[in-house]
């Protein structure tokens, strides 16, 4: 691929000798020629794309060069030359001022955006949930677009926007820090000490395909309201709605160099931003092989990292446990997302008492209320995966059990991106899908066992420990199932796929490192000073 960058002609502003910025300068007539000699030269070039940011310099630019060679136009406001505010037409005569005050403004990329306070903070983030609610209509239409996942899931995601950031803003404000009074501590009976709170700088988002709205609000906004800096780094696969919402953040107030979006590969980019010695913390939800590479990149300079990694969560019907209820959360806790979930579940450890009519059961509600639809129906309660690449994954995961042993009971077609919902029958503990393979897919593979004890040991016989859940109406049998399993979240009378904004999330063994959620993360965005004033009284 060749890129060819070009500046956009002489404005008004250009020709006067004034700090543009953000200001819509129209081109001049000498503009206008030097845009159309580029044209002729570019002629001969064949271009399939032109992008050009969408202020009215750069705008009138790409047009002529447009008109003369037909290829298609596109504006991107993220193409826009860096704001500078109250700098903005500024005369000549006060350039050498305006200067000093961009240079006195470069701690903006350089970290720590610490002009504003958390309540200040807050109100931009407040600003940014009322125009994500404004355009909610649009957001869920293009998510589902992108995603494939169905518009009745994108709605919302996007609603989660007015759930999450207006509680880690509230929480932000409450962050008081801890103070140990004198007399509280023997020998320090004239000592004030007391911790606080600071940035710590620049903050790599890295955010995956399968809920990137959801998984914005749970990294973005508490990294900025602790002062820090963000490059956001979406999903290759599906970009277009954070990169609206970095739109939305800018015409909130976030000044420009807090807030930052970088696309493109997502390998390459994480490992080169992850390696960079001015990247403070990289917090990354993905899969357990993209944690382990980032973490070894980070270690070279001792870069803080969170993970919020790959899992193949244990689902435990007790032989006791409601099987409506079961059925029910299966649908929920498996289907959601096309199976497309870290915290789904995914091995069904059933007791062999109540297997058969589970399954039975199972298989009825699915032929009734989840058939394949088109993402944008909006009785699609399941739609199609990421790309045909994850669904014929998916699909080779699948054969590979059959051909262990295992028994295809409902479903196991694709077509293109769309994989039916699937039933594996027969699948035992020494498979793969018992074990590691985690299929990111609408994939429910029943392992039967005879007592608890087994339950839990084939449940944490997986080098994953994100969630798991146990349905029982015994809670002596559930709390001990929840002491037992090795994960960092158990569900009681619930599937695995349980998330909230508040409580801590995250994965013991290979699911991760760290913890997110309003209780969590803004302690993962900061780091602590303890402050002693020594004999004071």
């Amino acid at each position: 691929m060749k890129l060819y960058l070009v500046r956009h002609g002489e404005t008004q502003n250009n020709q006067q000798n004034l700090l543009t910025g953000w200001l819509n300068s129209p081109l001049t007539g000498t503009g206008i020629q030097q845009s159309e000699i580029l044209a002729d030269k570019l002629s001969s070039v064949k271009f399939d794309l032109i992008l050009s940011s969408d202020l009215q310099g750069a705008k009138e630019t790409a047009m002529i060069i447009s008109n003369k060679i037909g290829a298609l136009l596109l504006f991107e406001p993220l193409l826009r030359e860096r704001g500078l505010g109250k700098l903005e037409n500024q005369t000549k005569e006060n350039r050498d001022w305006a200067q000093l005050n961009i240079e006195n403004e470069e701690n903006l990329t350089l970290g720590i955006e610490s002009l504003a306070s958390i309540h200040e903070r807050a109100k931009r983030l407040m600003k940014f949930v009322s125009l994500v609610e404004r355009d909610k209509d649009a957001l869920a239409k293009l998510l589902s677009d992108e995603t494939g996942k169905p518009i009745s899931e994108a709605i919302g995601e996007i609603a989660n926007v007015s759930i999450g950031i207006p509680a880690f803003c509230e929480r932000a404000k409450h962050e008081y820090g801890l103070v140990i009074e004198p007399g509280q501590e023997m020998g320090n009976e004239h000592t004030i000490q007391y911790t606080m709170q600071y940035p710590l700088g620049v903050v790599v988002a890295v955010i995956p395909f399968n809920f990137p709205s959801d998984l914005f609000c749970q990294k973005v906004p508490a990294a900025l309201l602790m002062g820090n800096t963000v490059i956001l780094k979406p999903s290759a696969h599906n970009p277009l709605t954070l990169t609206k919402y970095v739109e939305l953040l800018l015409e909130a107030g976030i000044p420009t160099g807090v807030i930052n979006l970088i696309n493109g590969s997502g390998g390459f980019a994480v490992q080169t931003l992850a390696e960079n010695p001015g990247v403070n913390l990289v917090t990354l939800t993905g899969s357990t092989i993209a944690g382990a590479e980032t973490m070894a990149k980070c270690a070279k300079n001792i870069t803080h990292v969170t993970l919020e990694l790959g899992g193949n969560d244990a689902f435990i019907l007790h032989k006791d446990g409601d099987v409506d209820l079961a059925v029910k959360e299966t649908l929920w806790g498996r289907l959601y997302n096309t199976g497309q979930v870290c915290c789904a579940s995914k091995r069904f450890l059933i007791h062999k008492d109540v297997k058969e009519e589970f399954e039975r059961k199972l298989i009825e509600a699915i032929r009734k209320d989840y058939v394949v639809r088109m993402p944008s129906n909006p009785e699609a309660k399941i739609g199609c995966l990421i790309s045909e690449d994850a669904a014929k994954r998916v699909e080779e995961q699948v054969l590979k059990t059959v051909n262990e042993g295992a028994r295809v009971v409902f479903g196991g077609r694709r077509k293109g991106a769309f994989f039916e919902p699937t039933i594996l029958d027969n699948v035992t503990k020494d498979m793969e899908v018992a074990h590691d393979m985690e299929i990111f897919g609408p994939v429910i593979s029943i392992i039967e066992y005879e007592d608890i004890e087994e339950a839990i040991s084939i449940a944490n016989q997986s080098s994953y420990g994100l969630c798991g859940c146990i349905i029982s109406k015994n809670q002596k049998v559930c709390q001990h199932v929840a002491n037992e399993l090795e994960c960092g979240g158990v569900i009681i009378n619930g599937a695995s796929f349980f998330r909230s904004f508040e409580m801590p999330f995250g994965g013991w063994k290979h699911s991760g490192i760290g913890n997110e959620g309003v209780m969590s993360t803004l302690h993962e965005m900061s780091r602590t000073k303890s402050i002693i004033l020594k004999n004071i009284l």
